[in-house]
């Protein structure tokens, strides 16, 4: 599906200082979107109706449906006759048995980034420490990333709506960006992104333009990556699991301003910066 399509033109009257007006103005659009397994529904998400095919190999990654992408036979994006899309997704004969056993667990699925759950259990279910001690970034590296990711966000600046996740590799730069006006959707299309093009969550930091929730958390990990990196703030149980999981969490980015929450020693900082 072309990216043209996940924005429309709205008119609107202009409120200025200097007067008011009548002018369009480009706003993005907001989707149902079904991710379905083997012609069942299991989760209905509102999306930008962009990287489609991502987002479903992505969320099938994060949310521990699938181990890997060998493991999905098909992807097909299916026009709904209203107004939504339905993502049917195929797994292969072992992922397809125990996600049968997984659903029949499960109470039904629910529009958010916690998806298809019924407990408590599940929905705090662990998250895979990530082993980030060979990667470090230094401070200019941080607040490059997310320079270089504001240039790679043509949905954020014609409408001023969306997210975006990014992947920022040292001497590469951002090697992948998606954008969604969900930011959970944005790490998944991220996360199918990468793992279409075989780069390793290992080699790279994260970056994100929202805040940082448990949920982001997770499915950093679920990409391999020991780095997270965000304009926004963190919340307090994704501070607590990105310390259990090994993941440096660094957010607040301003400038060259940010605040470092876990592991700050793999980021190095400049001689003149100090720790109070």
């Amino acid at each position: 599906m072309s990216e043209r399509r996940a924005l429309t033109s709205a008119r609107r009257v202009a409120v200025r200082s200097v007067g008011t007006s009548a002018a369009p103005r480009q706003v993005p659009e907001e989707t149902p979107v079904a991710l379905s397994y083997a012609g069942t529904t299991h989760a209905v998400m509102m999306a930008s109706p962009a990287d489609l095919e991502d987002f479903a190999l992505g969320f099938s990654l994060t949310e521990g449906i699938v181990s890997s992408s060998a493991e999905i036979a098909e992807i097909a994006v299916v026009e709904d006759a209203g107004e939504g899309i339905d993502i049917q997704i195929r797994l292969r004969d072992t992922a397809n048995t125990r996600f049968e056993a997984r659903r029949r667990r499960l109470a039904g699925p629910v529009g958010c980034g916690l998806c298809g759950i019924e407990s408590i259990d599940e929905a705090m279910r662990s998250v895979r420490a990530v082993d980030g001690r060979q990667f470090e970034l230094s401070a200019s590296q941080v607040t490059e990333a997310v320079r270089l990711l504001s240039l790679q966000q043509p949905l954020h600046r014609a409408t001023g709506a969306v997210h975006a996740a990014g992947f920022f590799m040292p001497g590469r730069g951002i090697v992948a960006a998606r954008e969604d006006v969900g930011r959970h959707n944005a790490l998944d299309k991220l996360a199918g992104a990468l793992a279409k093009a075989g780069v390793a969550g290992a080699s790279g930091a994260v970056v994100v333009t929202s805040r940082i929730s448990f949920e982001m958390i997770q499915k950093t990990a679920a990409i391999g990556s020991a780095f997270i990196i965000a304009v926004s703030a963190p919340t307090a149980l994704a501070i607590r699991t990105s310390q259990e999981a090994g993941i440096t969490l660094v957010a607040l980015v301003r400038g060259d301003e940010f605040d470092i929450f876990t592991h700050a020693d793999r980021v190095t900082l400049e001689a003149n910066a100090h720790v109070a």
